[in-house]
């Protein structure tokens, strides 16, 4: 039980309040008090959970709690009862459906939260087997562990007759009509199918169909508040949003959705004979028509399993679901039933978790940041939290609308998301333990780093402080104009641009080719190695890309994509400085957004000044060469992912433009093909899959580009 005490408890927890504790204070407590209190607290977050399909915490917290009953069980066996919820299987069954009995239970599995609880499971096992004089080689099937719905579907002479949830594991719900809408799942099987088939899998919603629902759900909040009707609650995650779309009145809605479905189990079968392993089951689904996760894999040993767990921890965000852990099953199907189950599991599989990605914590307090062009971004103080793999004090409110949808106010208890790198946001408040009386936040109207006036033009989601002279933008600017995406001056990180303002050495990014090095070399921190390397950098700078400058001038609107189409589009900085609105907007890539801030940028003395001085220094102010190759792939999307042998993604992407072609980082409807290399990104292949767009294997790629083709 390494994994519930070193976790940290539910951030503001007590006795009083309901959460998980540390381990060391269970022994401290009254153990039947604390037993009842976590029990009734489970139930209810079960309830909302399977019943209700409005959790009101996220996974690890709920983890936190069963791990810690489980614990105190351990220590006084004399309390388990019957009823704990860690004897039975999910939830209670709603009310809204017909009940439907599983002819095979349906169970739920044990997890391990870290390796080294996977490796103890993997050692009982052994044991177990041993006891059982089954000793020898065992072989492991690993599957993702779909962050969705279990569900069971039940085909009769191949045709597709009922869908069922887990429920408790003996009785689901009948969700037939909703589950027949979604489209991955077929009608009919393939010839051979027998007589009864159960198939079991995850019902579950894409990521890109859960951003539409939110989308969706914005907009029409927005529109039903204009008419003074009040909006329904956003969706937080695809989880939630998944399977209320699937316990929908009306089945209409639920195939509007966009759910899809994964198949991982065989239950009951009636005129055939199982295949002897997992791994040959799956097989079968498969040839029957059923879908079948292409991640799944077979390992002769535990460290290949422990490898296969490792990777997932890191690319969980490449595939286009959302996953909770890896699932790990033995193959043999004769060793699986020697080795039996609990009340509740199996022996012969188990959950590896990943780290949590949501937790609960206290707001504490709504601040703002400003940034380079003067947006005005709100940010969460929090109570620190451990989630998706490190302590979190800070996280994102993206803009003034974003806080006002969430109604997060500080001193909720609210949700907290990490995913992998991205930043922290706040997902929303727990309403149910919201302080009564607690104000809502409102946005400052005064910047909270120079005092000047914080405007929201109309028709625009950002707030900006309009003060050039604002110390933070003016911190901010400077630091991104050093920054890798612009001209990519090593050693002028935010910190030395602080020390250089604070000096009197910089102004504003022209600046940094007139910086005084005598001065510098004076400075404790600053030896001749450092500062030669700071002057080498800041001289290497004046080579870099028209496209880069451009980014580096912290013009509003104006991306990394949106400078290279402009220096590609018209040819220098001298003629984008000289462009009208029209001639800006009509180069591909850039629309008229970007056009009319381009040009006021531009048609501002000051930032001209500025420019001027930039030229006087030297940077490159010329785009890049327009190509001579055969424009082969004109108007053509192609997307590359892995590595293809002879060039550098850079590369591999400048030699599609070189032929009019586009490389975007996305797999989309508009892509035409996708290039697949070595060691290729799942979630890129199989949104390909998905959506039926060609791929092309990388020794194809020369042809490709030579004739505008895909190789026959």
């Amino acid at each position: 039980m390494a994994a519930a005490k070193d976790a940290p408890p539910t951030a503001g927890a007590s006795p009083d309040e309901g959460g998980a504790l540390p381990a060391e204070a269970i022994a401290e407590m009254d153990p039947a008090g604390r037993i009842d209190d976590l029990r009734d607290q489970i139930r209810a977050h079960n309830r909302s959970y399977y019943e209700l399909d409005a959790p009101t915490i996220p996974d690890a917290d709920y983890d936190l709690l069963v791990r810690e009953l489980q614990e105190l069980e351990a220590l006084h066996p004399d309390l388990i009862t019957p009823d704990s919820p860690t004897q039975q299987v999910g939830g209670p069954t709603s009310a809204q459906f017909a009940p439907v009995t599983h002819a095979v239970r349906m169970m739920s599995l044990d997890n391990a939260m870290d390796r080294d609880e996977l490796r103890d499971w993997g050692d009982r096992t052994a044991r177990k087997l041993a006891s059982l004089g089954l000793e020898g080689a065992v072989r492991y099937v690993c599957e993702l562990k779909i962050d969705g719905l279990a569900m069971s579907l039940r085909y009769e002479g191949g045709r597709f007759v009922q869908a069922a949830t887990r429920g408790d594991g003996r009785t689901g719900e009948d969700v037939t009509a909703n589950v027949a809408t979604i489209g991955a799942i077929p009608d009919r099987l393939a010839d051979g199918a027998p007589e009864v088939l159960e198939a079991r899998g995850e019902v579950y919603l894409p990521i890109d169909a859960f951003q539409r629902l939110q989308a969706q759900t914005i907009a029409e909040n927005e529109a039903a508040e204009a008419a003074g009707r009040k909006g329904r609650p956003v969706p937080v995650n695809p989880r939630n949003a998944g399977a209320g779309s699937l316990r929908q009145k009306d089945a209409s809605v639920t195939a509007s959705r966009g759910l899809s479905f994964w198949c991982y189990q065989l239950g009951e079968i009636v005129g055939a004979e199982a295949p002897p392993t997992h791994s040959g089951a799956l097989q079968w689904l498969r040839e029957l028509g059923l879908p079948v996760n292409p991640e799944t894999k077979v390992f002769d040993s535990l460290e290949e399993v422990y490898d296969f767990c490792a990777h997932w921890v890191e690319h969980r965000h490449d595939l286009p679901y959302e996953i909770d852990g890896v699932v790990v099953k033995v193959d043999d199907l004769a060793v699986q039933a020697a080795l039996g189950t609990t009340s509740k599991a199996p022996r012969w599989a188990i959950a590896y978790k990943l780290p949590p990605e949501e937790r609960t914590t206290v707001l504490q307090d709504i601040q703002v940041s400003i940034g380079r062009t003067g947006k005005a971004t709100p940010f969460a103080v929090l109570e620190p939290v451990f989630v998706g793999g490190s302590t979190v004090g800070l996280a994102t409110l993206h803009n003034e609308d974003q806080v006002k949808v969430k109604d997060v106010r500080p001193g909720d208890t609210v949700i907290v998301r990490k995913a992998g790198d991205v930043i922290p946001e706040v997902v929303g408040p727990v309403l149910e333990l919201r302080p009564k009386g607690l104000p809502e936040w409102e946005f400052p109207k005064e910047c909270p780093s120079c005092g000047g006036p914080l405007v929201r033009e109309e028709g625009e989601a950002q707030t900006r402080c309009v003060n050039p002279d604002c110390p933070q933008k003016r911190l901010a600017r400077i630091t991104h104009f050093g920054s890798r995406g612009a001209m990519d001056i090593e050693g002028l990180g935010e910190q030395q641009v602080q020390l250089f303002l604070e000096l009197g050495l910089l102004r504003d990014v022209a600046d940094v080719y007139s910086l005084d090095y005598d001065r510098i070399l004076e400075l404790p921190r600053y030896g001749e190695t450092s500062v030669r390397n700071l002057r080498s950098a800041i001289e290497a700078s004046k080579q870099r890309p028209l496209a880069n400058l451009l980014f580096g001038l912290n013009i509003v609107h104006l991306g990394q994509a949106g400078g290279e189409a402009l220096a590609e589009g018209l040819g220098s900085l001298q003629a984008i400085m000289d462009a009208s609105v029209d001639d800006i907007a009509a180069v591909d890539g850039a629309g008229p957004i970007v056009a009319a801030s381009v040009h006021a940028f531009f048609q501002d003395p000051a930032n001209r000044e500025l420019v001027e001085r930039l030229i006087a220094a030297g940077v490159n102010t010329e785009g890049p060469e327009r190509s001579v190759l055969p424009q082969t792939l004109a108007g053509r999307s192609i997307v590359v992912t892995g590595t293809v042998p002879g060039y550098s993604r850079e590369d591999a992407e400048a030699a599609i433009k070189a032929r009019g072609g586009k490389s975007p980082g996305s797999v989309s409807k508009k892509t035409f093909a996708v290039v697949v290399g070595e060691e290729p990104g799942a979630s890129k292949v199989t949104k390909a899959e998905s959506l039926g767009i060609p791929m092309v294997e990388a020794d194809g790629f020369e042809a490709l580009l030579t004739t505008g083709e895909l190789p026959g």
